[in-house]
């Protein structure tokens, strides 16, 4: 016997991160009563963007064609390489900076404990880019944890082999942060990475 719809819908719900199952009957609730049409939209839309969205060809971030806007666009310095996790991260990256070259997107990091190495982050696909593009800088931008620091650190040693410059984006204080409230890790980081004024 199946279960009745509203069930099966506040259970579908909780796929989202950070939805437990209070959050998931609001929400259920919230469409049921007062947004019947936003929730027939959403429908559709998902449906629409599991069926159509894939990664790009190049830099395997999400796109609905071959390659992405960032990567098809004539503006952007192909010399330039920005490796980043997550396709958010390419989001935020674009946000807050002004960098102008490509990106690559691992989908992950290094996790030998979950099985997770190099052929899964598709660093094979990465290395014909060097040499194909004219890539003179290779910027790490992982995420500042144990496995981001491995991943960044065999992506460095793997790229040195073809004489492309490597750097890392560079961790510490935040603007605004004041030194008493920043832990141990980030303070000492600052310090390893300070530069001349």
């Amino acid at each position: 016997m199946s279960l009745p719809l509203l069930t099966q819908l506040i259970e579908a719900l909780r796929c989202l991160p950070g939805v437990g199952p209070k959050s998931a009957q609001r929400m259920a609730f919230h469409l049921l009563e007062r947004n019947r049409e936003g929730a027939v939209h959403l429908g559709k839309v998902l449906q629409e963007a599991m069926r159509t969205i894939g990664h790009c060809t190049r830099c395997r971030t999400f796109t609905e064609k071959d390659l992405c806007e960032l990567c098809a666009s004539p503006r952007r310095d192909p010399t330039s390489l920005c490796v980043v996790e997550h396709p958010q991260d390419v989001l935020a990256v674009e946000q807050a900076t002004g960098f102008r070259g490509l990106y690559f997107v691992l989908h992950g990091h290094l996790s030998p404990l979950d099985g997770i190495g190099p052929e899964d982050l598709g660093l094979h696909e990465m290395m014909p880019r060097l040499q194909r593009d004219g890539v003179r800088e290779i910027i790490l931008a992982t995420n500042v944890t144990i496995e981001g620091e491995t991943t960044a650190h065999f992506i460095s040693e793997m790229v040195r082999t073809q004489g492309v410059a490597v750097t890392r984006i560079a961790h510490g204080v935040p603007v605004g942060g004041e030194l008493e409230f920043i832990d141990a890790g980030t303070l000492a980081r600052a310090f390893q990475g300070r530069h001349a004024v």
